[in-house]
C-alpha cells in the first residue's frame, strides 16, 4: 500500500477557571465530531483543522502580532516546508472562530475584539458563515474590522501525526490559549454537533467509563491537562516547551487493537479509531 503523506493542521487547546467558584481546576473546550465527519467521526476533539494556502500567504504577514515568520519556523523547525510553519498559528485562529465562532483577535491597540453585543454577534456572524462557504478569506474579515492576531498567545503544546496506514492522515500541531472573555461558543453544526467545558480529569472519567469517545491525542493531552490548577499553571509549563513529535502504530495484540506509541506504551482502542 502506498505510504500517504499526512496533512499539516493546527488544534487549540483553550482553558478557562473552572466554572464553579468552589473548584480550584481548568476547564477545556471539547468539540464533537458528525458522526457523518470522514474523520474520527463521534469522537469528542479540540477543535482545529487543515493549514490551507491562505493562511501562510504574504498577506497575513500585517495582521501577525509577536511572532514572525523566522521564530513560527524555528518554533516548528519540522514543518513540512519552512513557509507554512507561520501558517499552523493562522490557521488556529481561523480554524477556532470558524468552529466554535470564539474570535482571538485584537484591535491596534491590542484590546481584545469582543463578541457580545448584538450588532457584534451578528456581524460577525455573517463573517463566519462567508468564510465557512469559502466566499472570503480570514485575512480579508481582519482587514475589514483592523484586528490583528496576537500570536504570542498561542502555546505550542504537543505534535501528534496519523498513524499508517490510514488513507486519511493529519500532521497536527497543539497549541494552548486562554479562552477570551464575553463569547459565546456556537459550534458550526457542519463538523461539530456539540460542545462541552470539562474538568481534565472529568473528561477522562467520561471515557472511561464509555460516555464519550476520544482518541489518543486527544487522551494523552487531558491526561497532561490534569496536572494544572490553574490557567496560569498550563501556560507556564507550555512556554518553552520542547515539542516532539509522536507517531504512534496500530498493532493487533490477542485479536484486538491497539495503539502503541515510540516508547512502546500501549492503549487500547475503541473502534472506529480512525477512518
Amino acid at each position: 500500500m502506498m505510504k500517504r503523506n499526512p496533512a499539516d493542521a493546527s488544534t487549540v487547546i483553550l482553558v478557562r477557571p473552572c466554572a464553579d467558584p468552589g473548584i480550584q481546576d481548568i476547564e477545556i473546550l471539547l468539540v464533537l465530531k458528525s458522526s457523518r465527519d470522514s474523520f474520527v467521526p463521534g469522537n469528542y476533539v479540540f477543535p482545529g483543522g487543515s493549514i490551507e494556502p491562505s493562511d501562510y500567504h504574504p498577506d497575513v504577514d500585517r495582521f501577525m502580532l509577536g511572532i514572525d515568520r523566522r521564530r513560527a519556523a524555528a518554533i516548528l523547525p519540522d514543518m513540512s516546508q519552512p513557509q507554512k510553519a507561520i501558517g499552523a498559528w493562522v490557521a488556529a485562529f481561523r480554524e477556532i472562530f470558524e468552529e466554535t465562532g470564539l474570535l482571538l483577535a485584537v484591535d491596534r491597540n491590542q484590546t481584545p475584539q469582543t463578541v457580545g453585543t448584538d450588532d457584534e454577534v451578528a456581524k460577525f456572524g455573517s463573517y463566519r458563515q462567508a468564510l465557512i462557504r469559502g466566499e472570503i478569506t480570514f485575512s480579508r474579515m481582519l482587514e475589514a474590522e483592523e484586528l490583528f492576531l496576537p500570536l504570542e498567545n498561542l502555546f505550542y503544546f504537543s505534535h501528534w501525526i496519523t498513524p499508517e496506514p490510514f488513507s486519511l492522515r493529519y500532521d497536527v500541531r497543539f497549541f494552548l490559549a486562554r479562552t477570551p472573555l464575553g463569547q459565546t461558543v456556537v459550534c458550526d453544526g457542519q463538523e461539530l454537533t456539540n460542545h462541552v467545558w470539562v474538568r481534565p480529569s472529568a473528561a477522562l472519567q467520561d471515557y472511561r467509563g464509555g460516555r464519550i469517545d476520544m482518541v489518543l491525542p486527544q487522551l494523552a493531552t487531558i491526561e497532561e491537562l490534569t496536572a494544572f490548577q490553574t490557567v496560569e499553571q498550563a501556560v507556564a509549563a507550555a512556554i518553552g516547551r520542547q515539542v516532539p513529535a509522536v507517531l504512534t502504530r496500530i498493532e493487533k495484540i490477542d485479536g484486538k487493537n491497539v495503539e502503541v506509541m515510540p516508547d512502546g506504551t500501549v492503549f487500547p482502542v475503541r473502534p472506529p479509531v480512525y477512518p
